[in-house]
């Protein structure tokens, strides 16, 4: 038996009590609250040493630096919009934009607020909330059930959770520094110098610069035979789809990618690229375009790891900044001999693998320690209720 199966069955043993978050605030255990208007103006014409943060769950919401602070303690936020995550503030001295909403634990015997945010956080996952009411702290307060057990349960129940957490943070730290190494020797085995073996080659001698035939937007569907991807779904899922007739017929007409063909992104994430798999997709013309190129002079992956140094310039001088053919041609790139780009591309191969590859690595790692502390999160937080 565990040593929280211990505290459950001696203090606990017949269930525990849940709360609503309203009842809570109530019974003066927690108050709830909002942020105050802070724009980015306002914290750059006032800059200071204080974070501000917002709804965003970027970078925990950090909008900037101000030269005043809202709270000096521990607390709880969230965004109000929904599109955010609870985060548990325990640096001092920042302050929370109207976006956000807070909560605080005001009797520390009853309530620990770290166990109250692994509660939050599981029930924020089950939860949408429309545009109309938002995740107000009057709306939550009557819509968050949270077990109370015993202080001593709470503070175990923190430990096994903080052990889980600290895991998955050392390993996002080590990918971090791993991506760093990678792009380090990346960087460094795409530097040539005034080696006289490198030829310097525009995109445009490599080859062709292709894009599919332009597929109209009557033409495509929710629903169907062949994914259509665009400029907002190129690298994600596909969210309009093509006739597997006109799929055929475009393919077999007008231009469209070999398998293993590097596609670029000209605009929107302007240089994104993703390696052409060779199943059936067709993509947006103009928006979505690669290289021709003849493999047995330069390898697409190595064509893959140069594209990712970014070597074109891109125009912005319209309303949309954007990546056009002209653009992606007159780029240049180092073409050291075959021999030579397949070494290059084993070692890189190997950096990616490590550091981005979702079965392999430390990502598969990252992935497998969430789900495995989601899964014990949320066992860890199911109770019996007490009946009274």
């Amino acid at each position: 038996m565990s040593k929280l199966d211990e505290l459950i069955a001696e203090l606990c043993p017949d269930g525990v009590e849940y709360k609503l978050l309203g009842d809570l605030e109530k019974d003066s255990i927690l108050e709830l609250g909002r942020g105050k208007v802070i724009s980015k103006k306002t914290i750059s014409d006032n800059p200071g040493k204080y974070p501000v943060y917002s709804s965003s769950a970027i970078g925990e919401g950090l909008m900037g630096k101000y030269n005043q602070y809202m709270f000096d303690e521990v607390l709880l936020s969230w965004s109000i919009d929904g599109g955010g995550r609870f985060f548990y503030r325990n640096k001092h001295k920042f302050s929370l934009t109207n976006v956000s909403g807070w909560l605080r634990v005001l009797r520390k015997d009853v309530l620990n607020i770290r166990y109250l945010y692994y509660v939050m956080d599981s029930l924020w996952l089950g939860k949408t909330y429309d545009y109309v009411n938002k995740a107000h702290p009057s709306v939550i307060k009557n819509d968050y059930l949270i077990p109370l057990p015993p202080l001593a349960v709470q503070q175990e129940i923190v430990r096994i959770l903080d052990n889980f957490t600290e895991l998955t943070a050392e390993l996002t730290a080590e990918l971090t520094a791993r991506r760093k190494q990678y792009e380090y020797y990346r960087d460094l085995l795409l530097t040539f110098g005034n080696n006289p073996d490198i030829k310097w080659m525009t995109l445009g001698e490599i080859g062709p610069v292709c894009m599919c035939k332009r597929i109209m937007k009557a033409e495509t569907s929710p629903v169907g035979d062949v994914p259509f991807f665009k400029i907002g779904t190129f690298g994600k899922e596909p969210d309009a789809f093509i006739s597997q007739e006109k799929y055929d017929e475009y393919r077999k007409a007008f231009s469209f990618p070999k398998k293993g063909d590097i596609l670029i992104s000209a605009a929107g994430t302007i240089g994104r690229t993703v390696i052409y798999d060779g199943k059936p997709a067709y993509y947006q013309d103009s928006n979505i375009v690669w290289i021709d190129n003849d493999e047995s002079k330069v390898l697409n992956k190595y064509l893959y790891y140069c594209y990712a140094m970014k070597p074109w310039s891109i125009s912005t001088g319209g309303t949309i900044a954007r990546l056009y053919n002209d653009n992606i041609s007159k780029a240049k790139i180092p073409v050291p001999p075959l021999e030579e780009q397949e070494r290059i591309v084993a070692i890189l191969d190997r950096f990616d693998a490590l550091c981005n590859d979702l079965t392999s690595g430390i990502p598969a790692e990252i992935e497998a320690r969430q789900k495995q502390y989601e899964y014990y999160r949320d066992k860890l937080l199911s109770f019996k209720e007490v009946t009274a």
